[in-house]
């Protein structure tokens, strides 16, 4: 079996464009994958066709092989690069799966698990109230969730004036106060706050039973976090922006941070996520993959969740972006509403398909990205229209 072709397509969600790949062989069988990464879609989309030279003529069943060349046959770019090699090598993934009949999991040793805990994100588009955001978190309780993660902190950066901190101290005293301690309330910084101001708001927060403390500060020196981690009052989870597995190794030397938070698709897919599993694993920490992309992307960290035993819980965009997102592709995962629990694929590969005429319904928008400087960017609306 050899790789023939690569086609991609950029698919506007309205907030945001996702990159979907599919890798074409001569035998027939193809591979899907997704390349999703906020305001690159094209850059990502012209880099697939630029390394595809390292991949066509290629048995896709050598997965290892086909990643560590594209990798480490021309200098590391960076992480679009790890983004390329990612994306391919799911695709690779996707076809030995379907090759041999399948999901994914199996080919890794199989699962310990048959669904996992799931976190709401994306919910709250809505003005910054605590009474809008309140109204919208009982609707996601509603659909089943028990953990639901959000930024109330609107566009500060920096440092936070009192008016500011008192209302995401607001916003976040209603939603304990209304759900109890059942409902894991977990907190993205957004990286936007100094080290000081990091922690300071933290320990105003911390009597709220806050779950975790995500990206508190600027993501530069992976040592700064470790520091805020180490006197924080909240635990802290990190890792989305890492591109290299031995990111993961600095945050372990620094011994404070047990929630790693890899982006399997930007890390540079499924083998690299793995070792970040093991390297927590090895410190006694946990890994809860960050996924704010497609449902392509959503299926490649449900096959991460089925065989890494310290899998923590998954962050879940899906069921919050517009409704025909749904028809994207012929497989999304229903939460349990009972447990809040995700449920594994369970069919050969990732376990889904792509909808080529949804896809094709909508083409890739310049104008969709996600920017938390604008005011009102907790709507997700994209730049299409003034929300200030």
């Amino acid at each position: 079996m050899k790789i023939v072709k690569i086609e991609t397509y950029a698919v506007s969600a309205g907030w945001k464009n996702w990159l979907f790949i599919k890798l074409l062989t001569d035998s027939g069988i193809y591979g899907i994958s997704e390349a999703t990464i906020n305001g690159f879609t094209a850059t990502t989309e012209a880099a697939v066709h630029e390394l595809a030279h390292f991949v066509i003529g290629k048995d896709p069943l050598q997965v290892n092989s086909i990643a560590y060349h594209i990798i480490n046959t021309i200098a590391d770019a960076g992480h679009i690069h790890r983004m390329v090699m990612g994306a391919i090598e799911v695709a690779c993934w996707d076809i030995l799966g379907k090759a041999l009949g399948v999901p994914i999991w199996q080919l890794l040793g199989g699962k310990h698990r048959d669904s996992i805990l799931a976190y709401a994100n994306g919910w709250y588009r809505a003005e910054r109230t605590p009474e809008h955001f309140l109204q919208l978190a009982e609707a996601v309780a509603k659909r089943g969730f028990k953990a639901l993660k959000l930024d109330p902190f609107g566009t500060a950066k920096g440092f936070m004036d009192h008016p500011d901190v008192e209302l995401a101290f607001e916003i976040l005293y209603e939603l304990r106060k209304h759900f109890g301690p059942e409902l894991k309330i977990l907190i993205d910084v957004h990286a936007r706050f100094a080290p000081s101001e990091s922690l300071r708001i933290a320990r105003k927060l911390a009597s709220l039973d806050i779950f975790w403390w995500e990206e508190p500060t600027t993501g530069e020196r992976e040592e700064l976090t470790n520091e805020i981690a180490r006197t924080c009052p909240i635990p802290v989870a990190t890792g989305e922006q890492f591109d290299k597995v031995g990111q993961f190794e600095t945050l372990a030397r620094g011994r404070h941070v047990n929630i790693y938070q890899p982006e399997p698709m930007s890390l540079g897919g499924i083998s690299n996520t793995i070792a970040v599993a093991n390297i927590a694993h090895a410190n006694g920490a946990w890994i809860a993959p960050h996924q704010s992309g497609g449902p392509v992307a959503s299926a490649v960290c449900l096959q991460l969740a089925a065989i890494v035993p310290n899998f923590l819980i998954q962050e879940h965009f899906d069921p919050f972006n517009d409704p025909w997102t749904r028809d994207l592709v012929t497989w999304t995962p229903a939460i349990d509403p009972l447990t809040g629990h995700l449920p594994i694929p369970t069919a050969p590969g990732l376990g889904l398909d792509l909808n080529m005429e949804v896809i094709q319904a909508h083409p890739y928008d310049p104008k969709a990205y996600f920017d938390t400087s604008q005011k009102g960017w907790e709507k997700r609306l994209g730049a299409r229209e003034n929300v200030s």
